[in-house]
């Protein structure tokens, strides 16, 4: 009993941990497969560089990445990824240390039960910093075995900035992109079957196209030669896609040793992402279909005419369920969303909003009620994941925003199909519209008035409804607010019976509180 107690403690020690060996490609010849623990083939990380990656962020080492290692472990596309780091933050020491190799911890709910899986992902083959190394990843470009490009820029990446493409490295994505694009087609003499598959993840509205067309006018302002530019739109295939996957990247210090002494190796590239994933790429061309052969070894990985269906139950079912219930979770006192989720009368709330009135409003020509209702399913695991603390403080930033996108189409919607708003929708609304009733403080800082956490808000438009909220007459507010253009590109005002329900709606809550609603 003593000699197992010392081994338990042993094991939880910094003594143990610093006792592992680092995650590489010698370490990993000890390790053993398992069900919970997921182990490259020796082949995997043999395989030639197929794609050049500009981004080392978690979304695509735990997304695009996480697909190509499943396609090559299932001898499928049998091609590894060179990444770009084109920021001069940090180091890639920790990739060279570790042969590329990290771990995955795919921790969650997929369909009600417990996801706890660890998966050493072998598809980056070298990482190569844009500062330093340039003229390698210029190398990069004149590889036969080259075929994709994928990035992750974040949204203010794929902007037109009038580069030199002959800078080393030039400052925007689009002007490496274009410089490695122009060193191929040079080192090809233009031979359109050595043109790529490009696909942006950015976040923005047809990312794709965008980035095409930034392409051809930066190449114009380069003064680069019509056969180049004809060659960039014609051999190259540039796919709009859209990614999700909620990854909070790495663990706390404790959760990360925890896991480490578990396997048995060290990895400061461990991440942790949640078992739901989704990469929807529009093209329908053969080639790019040949390319991309990971599409058949997952099927959160798809290949599609117009992902136009994909986007709409993302941003209605998951961005816009967690925009129409941040108010009034916040108001209710949940601090976290799978807190809310846990909670009968707030699940009933967010399952009832999405099921009944999201569901109903969006389902038609493009989207079956059937695929709806699935999504809202898989929602509902994620919201409730265990390991994940998603706070509603964060999903509040640039509510406004949110509320405009996301969410003001479907209170249209709601009323031309129901004719009227829904319940649930009015509640959503209400409660973001007390939330902006703040209380100014010094600094430009505007605080939420109404709920019992001090909430402090970031948004840009704080100031503006904040002003709209000084009147003091609830009729004066809402006429203000709702008919506001610049706010909603619409006037809400004139969407039938919408002020009325307003009206009603938050002078109950402030009369009796938002739980009064969650009965």
């Amino acid at each position: 009993m003593i000699i197992t107690k010392y081994i338990e403690k042993l094991f939880d020690s910094p003594l143990y941990t610093n006792m592992m060996q680092v995650l590489n490609k010698q370490t990993i010849k000890a390790l053993t497969a398992s069900e919970r623990l997921i182990i490259p083939n020796p082949a995997q990380m043999d395989y030639p560089e197929r794609v050049l990656q500009f981004g080392t962020g978690v979304l695509l080492r735990a997304l695009p990445d996480y697909f190509i290692d499943q396609a090559n472990r299932k001898g499928k596309f049998l091609g590894r990824v060179v990444v770009v780091k084109s920021t001069s933050t940090g180091s890639s020491d920790e990739f060279k240390q570790q042969d590329g190799l990290y771990t995955i911890c795919v921790k969650g709910l997929d369909g009600g039960k417990i996801v706890n899986q660890a998966n050493i992902n072998a598809a980056i083959s070298r990482v190569l910093s844009a500062t330093d190394e340039w003229q390698a990843v210029l190398a990069v470009a004149a590889s036969p075995d080259l075929q994709v490009v994928i990035s992750n820029t974040t949204e203010v990446g794929i902007v037109m900035s009038e580069d030199n493409i002959l800078d080393d490295p030039p400052a925007s994505y689009p002007g490496k992109l274009l410089a490695v694009l122009y060193q191929r087609y040079l080192h090809f003499s233009g031979d359109s079957q050595f043109g790529l598959v490009i696909i942006p993840t950015e976040l923005i509205e047809e990312n794709g196209t965008k980035l095409k067309n930034i392409l051809i006018n930066l190449a114009l302002h380069n003064q680069l030669d019509n056969a180049f530019v004809d060659w960039l739109k014609q051999a190259n295939h540039f796919c709009n896609s859209l990614v999700d996957r909620i990854v909070p990247g790495k663990m706390s210090a404790d959760a990360h040793q925890e896991k480490e002494a578990e396997l048995g190796f060290k990895d400061q590239l461990m991440i942790m992402a949640e078992p739901f994933s989704l990469w929807a790429i529009e093209s329908n061309s053969d080639y790019v279909k040949q390319v991309l052969q990971f599409e058949d070894v997952d099927t959160g990985c798809l290949i599609v005419d117009d992902i136009y269906k994909y986007k709409e139950l993302k941003l209605r079912l998951l961005n816009g369920t967690h925009t129409f219930s941040c108010g009034v979770a916040l108001l209710a006192g949940f601090g976290l969303v799978r807190e809310a989720i846990s909670d009968l009368k707030m699940s009933a709330f967010v399952k009832g909003l999405m099921m009944d009135d999201i569901v109903t409003a969006i389902e038609g020509d493009k989207i079956s009620r059937i695929e709806a209702e699935e999504f809202a399913k898989k929602v509902i695991d994620r919201f409730s994941n265990p390991f994940i603390d998603h706070k509603w403080s964060s999903i509040s930033v640039q509510f406004t925003s949110k509320m405009k996108m996301r969410n003001v189409p479907l209170l249209i919607k709601s009323a031309n199909k129901f004719g009227k708003v829904s319940d649930r929708m009015v509640l959503g609304f209400a409660a973001y519209l007390l939330l902006m009733d703040t209380v100014q403080e010094e600094g430009n800082i505007y605080v939420c008035g109404h709920t019992n956490e001090k909430i402090k808000l970031t948004d840009d438009f704080a100031a503006v409804l904040h002003r709209k909220w000084q009147s003091g007459n609830l009729d004066t507010v809402l006429a203000e607010i709702l008919a506001d253009q610049q706010l909603w590109g619409a006037d809400l005002s004139q969407i039938p019976g919408f002020v009325e329900q307003l009206r009603g709606t938050i002078e109950k809550i402030l009369q009796d509180g938002v739980s009064t609603f969650l009965n």
